[in-house]
């Protein structure tokens, strides 16, 4: 791998009349995040331009977004994807539930740090100022990443939260929203898992059933994404890369976070779950939903 080269070679991809986008998209797809900070910092030191902002003027719509995307620093691109969700026209709850359910305490810490000094203000603040009641708890909880992380699972404590839990939704008139944000934030995985089992056996339903039947709106979605993610975090992204697609219509904007954010994490897992959950390949499904310049990179993203 040599920036050097790619540096002059996205140079020569964006030079004179016309854009050559295959170019482009070959020289990106082929690196990894890291290398592609460096072809930046490299570009701008031999080139003497900022290659955001080239690119910037080259491309456009979803395919620049991809791109753009795709040059940004992990943290950088959460960061900007949460402030969007905020500070744009309206609240898109499903990009901050996505992110907070699905982040582990570091990357949220990192999160953290980065928003206050791009922004000013912390992400929290904003979180309080954009959202309300049990919903905005439920994502300050989320935004301080302060889940437990260990693996040690208290059977005694397990079959307790599951009573808790229990005795929180189904069991009464109403619902303690608290309980289960307290349970479902803060305890660790392996443990979580245990308390799903045990719930089963009480309420004799499933705890993703009982937060459906007991909430509804943004809260239900932030709840089950945590319940999601617990369980089997590809598979939960594979269910967003699919509703994104389906119907009428496609929801861009998610469909490009979850592939430029998760494709060096677990694209993998996501496309076997995929699979295993729908009956066709995410390749063949971004295939028959994009066009243009904008599948080839996805498609490039996804791997055959």
């Amino acid at each position: 791998f040599s920036a050097e080269q790619e540096a002059q070679a996205l140079r020569k991809a964006m030079k004179g009349f016309g854009t050559d986008e295959d170019a482009i998209i070959e020289i990106l797809t082929k690196l990894n995040a890291s290398q592609r900070q460096q072809v930046l910092i490299t570009y701008k030191s031999s080139i003497g331009r900022d290659l955001i902002d080239d690119l910037k003027s080259e491309l456009s719509g979803n395919f620049e977004s991809v791109i753009i995307g795709m040059m940004t620093p992990t943290t950088m691109y959460d960061v900007h994807e949460l402030r969007r969700a905020m500070k744009g026209a309206g609240t898109d709850e499903g990009c901050l539930i996505e992110i907070l359910a699905s982040r582990t305490n570091e990357e949220i810490r990192r999160i953290n740090e980065n928003y206050k000094v791009q922004y000013g203000c912390t992400l929290e603040e904003d979180i309080v100022s954009d959202t309300s009641s049990m919903f905005r708890r439920v994502l300050v909880s989320l935004a301080t990443g302060n889940r437990d992380e260990g693996m040690y699972v208290d059977d005694a404590l397990a079959q307790q939260d599951a009573q808790c839990l229990y005795e929180a939704g189904e069991k009464k008139w109403g619902t303690d929203e608290v309980q289960f944000m307290a349970i479902l934030c803060t305890r660790n995985r392996y443990h979580l898992l245990r308390v799903f089992d045990a719930y089963r056996g009480i309420a004799n339903k499933d705890i993703a059933d009982s937060i459906k039947s007991e909430m509804s709106g943004d809260l239900e979605d932030a709840l089950l994404a945590v319940v999601k993610c617990v369980r089997n975090k590809p598979a939960y992204f594979a269910e967003r890369l699919y509703k994104s697609m389906k119907g009428l219509g496609t929801d861009d904007s998610t469909l490009i976070r979850v592939m430029v954010s998760r494709s060096e994490i677990d694209m993998l897992d996501i496309r076997r779950e995929f699979l295993t959950m729908y009956g066709k390949s995410l390749y063949s499904f971004i295939k028959g939903d994009c066009s243009g310049d904008y599948r080839k990179v996805l498609l490039r993203l996804c791997g055959g």
